[in-house]
């Protein structure tokens, strides 16, 4: 006799709609014929262990051809993913700067164009940027260019020559890319719109950018002709910053700026935040400097020192300029002092002695303040003067190499005027800084007025302006739970 404690329990059958997240997938591939059982599902759980253990014996495979690694190889790789990192990290330096230095009511739009912008400048540099910057000569000195993408495979010989693999090298130009996008946006800042810039950063970084950049470092015309720029015053900095004040220009200054023709003081909301960023920076710079050397030797100390004196230098001689001039020390001129002092060293790093970086350093402290009243005087609003630091003093950084300048990595010939080299080198420094001026201005001219014109202006409205950036081009506040003052 059966009693009910012995009757056979059946499983109560969960249809498809009814099943929890975790029962679901089951389901589902029960459905499909051939996977109703589980011995099909265990034969598909297979499939991926099966492709992870081809994949395995592929690298295997590829590996066993490959030499020992070597010492230098590993040494100069993992240097330049470190420097990598560090001048990825400026990217937070440049956005709480500019953010600290702006109004409130715009931080968010800041903070968004300066996370956004790295991300669509490394995209644009992996798609066509580097194969334009470091190709194949389609016509010799002036363009370059093999094909989309890059090539990432390490040969042996690459190995046990101790040179870079591809993919490190492409990481650290691309954040050199994107250093030059992100000061487009301290010039433009408060007054432009979000997706105009986008674009425009997109073709800056992408084609105009890496243009003038392989003149130089993949063997151009300027390279042939000597011109020497070690890390970038020009090639990055100088060109980020024409290519910003072309924007400025046109989009005008913000309202308020100037009343009768006079500059209005527009005062930053956090100086707290902007001190920070400006410390950040320094830090990011040993990436930047000691980094373009492209290999860990005796020389990336030397140059990390001359690039801390040339910082020293500026924060010194802006501190003490802006005392004379204004009566007090002011913060904003010590911040923009000390990127000075670093943009003025990074063409020469390699180039200048150690007491020659720290007087190119004061000098381009003691610029960086007459500049940006220079600008002012122009009735061209940069709103954290972007243009006096990776412009201005671009500029003086790469002429400062003709001046007193040495071969010192080489056989220590030297190549100023000031120190017994003649002018040779000095008119050639010229030459580049003019290259790229030229040719960032007529560029990125044609480019803000074709983005212009095809979006309907670069510049927000009136009413966008006066309410903020944060509000009419995000939809949100930076602090929301406090009330906005000084906006």
């Amino acid at each position: 006799m059966n009693s009910a404690f012995n009757t056979p329990i059946r499983r109560k059958k969960v249809r498809l709609q009814d099943a929890s997240l975790l029962e679901g997938p089951m389901l589902l591939l029960k459905s499909i014929r051939g996977f109703s059982s589980y011995r099909s599902l265990m034969w598909l759980a297979c499939v991926p262990l099966a492709l992870f253990g081809l994949g395995l014996f592929n690298l295997s495979a590829h590996a066993s051809e490959m030499p020992e690694l070597n010492a230098a190889f590993l040494a100069n790789n993992l240097w330049l993913l470190v420097a990598t990192i560090l001048v990825i990290f400026m990217n937070a330096g440049f956005a709480m700067v500019e953010a600290g230095m702006c109004r409130q009511k715009n931080a968010v739009n800041i903070l968004a164009k300066n996370l956004f912008v790295f991300a669509l400048a490394v995209t644009a540099y992996w798609f066509v940027g580097y194969s334009i910057m470091y190709g194949d000569p389609i016509a010799a000195g002036w363009l370059y260019f093999n094909g989309l993408f890059f090539d990432p495979s390490v040969s042996a010989e690459l190995i046990g020559e101790g040179g870079l693999v591809p993919t490190v090298d492409f990481l650290f130009q691309s954040a050199f890319a994107g250093t030059a996008a992100t000061i487009v946006s301290g010039l433009v800042a408060e007054r432009v719109k979000f997706g105009e810039f986008i674009v425009f950063s997109l073709v800056l970084t992408a084609i105009i950018y890496p243009i003038s950049g392989s003149w130089q470092w993949n063997g151009g015309w300027l390279s042939e002709l000597g011109f020497i720029d070690f890390a970038g015053s020009s090639i990055v900095h100088s060109v980020g910053a024409w290519a910003g004040l072309v924007g400025a220009m046109l989009l005008g200054p913000r309202l308020g700026k100037f009343v009768d023709g006079k500059p209005q003081a527009m005062p930053g909301h956090n100086m707290a935040i902007a001190t920070l960023g400006a410390l950040v920076l320094w830090i990011g710079w040993y990436g930047f400097n000691p980094g373009s050397q492209l290999a860990m030797d005796q020389w990336v100390p030397y140059v990390a020192v001359t690039t801390t004196l040339a910082a020293a230098g500026g924060a010194i001689g802006a501190t003490v300029i802006s005392t004379v001039t204004s009566g007090k020390p002011d913060l904003t001129m010590i911040i923009n002092g000390i990127l000075a002092g670093l943009v003025s060293i990074t063409a020469g790093c390699a180039n200048l002695t150690m007491a020659g970086s720290w007087l190119a350093g004061l000098v381009g402290g003691v610029i960086v303040v007459f500049a940006v009243s220079a600008l002012d005087a122009a009735g061209i609003d940069d709103p954290v003067g972007a243009f006096s630091v990776h412009g201005v003093c671009g500029i003086w950084g790469t002429l400062v190499i003709g001046l007193w300048g040495f071969d010192i990595q080489g056989d220590g010939t030297a190549l100023g005027f000031l120190v017994g080299g003649g002018l040779n080198q000095f008119f050639i420094q010229v030459v580049g800084c003019a290259a790229y001026a030229i040719w960032t201005v007529v560029t990125c001219w044609i480019a803000w007025k074709v983005i212009g014109g095809f979006f309907g202006g670069i510049r927000v409205t009136e009413d966008e302006e006066i309410a903020g950036l944060d509000i009419g081009e995000h939809g949100m506040e930076a602090y929301p739970d406090f009330a906005s003052a000084g906006n």
